[in-house]
């Protein structure tokens, strides 16, 4: 499996596409929005790009779950074993494309994750404690190495009610079989990411984004839905509902989105530090430069 990575806005897309039509691979998404159908333009999903000359590059794992529902890495993994098997069944190439560390990581480690179910005695426990409170009680259970469990209350609450559940039920961990493979993450000077982003944000707000939520609004997805999806979703929501001005809405979601890029890149090193290889591209090359640079690299 060839693995195309890194932070959002790098142009994992193209690179990943035009390399499936080179060497007869389909992609396999590692992103935790493009899920969901009708989040096309916030989510990136950028579907126009998968058609080269005329011809349609496979993807999975994208417009699978309707808006509203809260996907997580636990079905993400399952879906991927399948979608992989697929792939190889077709006698294709599988290409991971995305920028969600903990989907990427819950693939190339193998551990199998389990379903844990709601706990509502223990909600109503911890509906009642301030989120600092929260925090300290989910330090008790494992080291907090990054913001994706802590940022939002509900993301909070579940992480606590699965690690009691992997405790009482003394879980013992299972391994899927190891997929050989190589993963390749494009890097831009952070300036250069930063200008990057604020540019594809402009694009996207001229392009129907602010649209595409009033939609999903409109058939039936909740503000409040949609907020839990984080970054365009949330800061849009409020924008369309009328809790934030134009203005607000995109300087708030402009500076999120780059610190979103920031602690993806923290997440890809610490990927590194743990045994896990990337061989990062420049930005800089021309998309050919960039397809010879990973062709040129495969073992």
């Amino acid at each position: 499996m060839i693995g195309i990575i890194g932070p959002t806005a790098s142009g994992k897309t193209s690179l990943a596409v035009a390399l499936a039509n080179k060497v007869g691979g389909e992609i396999i998404s590692a992103d935790s929005r493009q899920v969901y159908v009708g989040m096309d333009i916030g989510s990136g999903k950028d579907l126009s790009e998968f058609t080269i000359d005329g011809k349609n590059i496979p993807y999975h794992l994208i417009d699978i779950k309707d808006p509203g529902y809260e996907y997580n890495v636990y079905e993400y993994q399952e879906d991927f074993y399948k979608a992989y098997d697929k792939v190889i069944d077709n006698k294709a190439v599988a290409i991971l494309c995305g920028g969600t560390g903990m989907y990427i990581e819950a693939v190339l480690k193998g551990y199998k994750m389990i379903r844990v179910p709601r706990n509502e005695e223990l909600r109503e426990q911890l509906d009642n404690k301030e989120d600092d409170e929260l925090i300290a009680l989910l330090a008790t259970f494992k080291a907090l190495h990054n913001k994706s469990d802590t940022s939002d209350r509900k993301r909070l609450v579940r992480a606590i009610e699965i690690e009691l559940y992997t405790k009482e039920n003394k879980i013992v961990e299972e391994k899927y079989p190891p997929i050989d493979h190589q993963l390749f993450a494009i890097k831009f000077e952070r300036e250069e990411l930063k200008k990057r982003i604020t540019f594809r944000l402009k694009e996207r707000l001229d392009n129907g984004m602010i649209e595409e939520v009033e939609g999903l609004i409109k058939k039936g997805t909740t503000a409040d839905q949609l907020k839990f999806y984080g970054l365009e979703y949330k800061f849009l929501s409020q924008y369309v509902i009328g809790e934030i001005n134009y203005n607000d809405m995109y300087q708030k979601l402009n500076s999120a989105i780059h610190q979103f890029a920031k602690r993806q890149m923290t997440w890809f090193r610490r990927m590194e530090k743990n045994g896990i290889m990337i061989e990062w591209i420049p930005g800089a090359y021309s998309l050919d430069e960039k397809i010879e640079y990973v062709l040129s690299r495969l073992k």
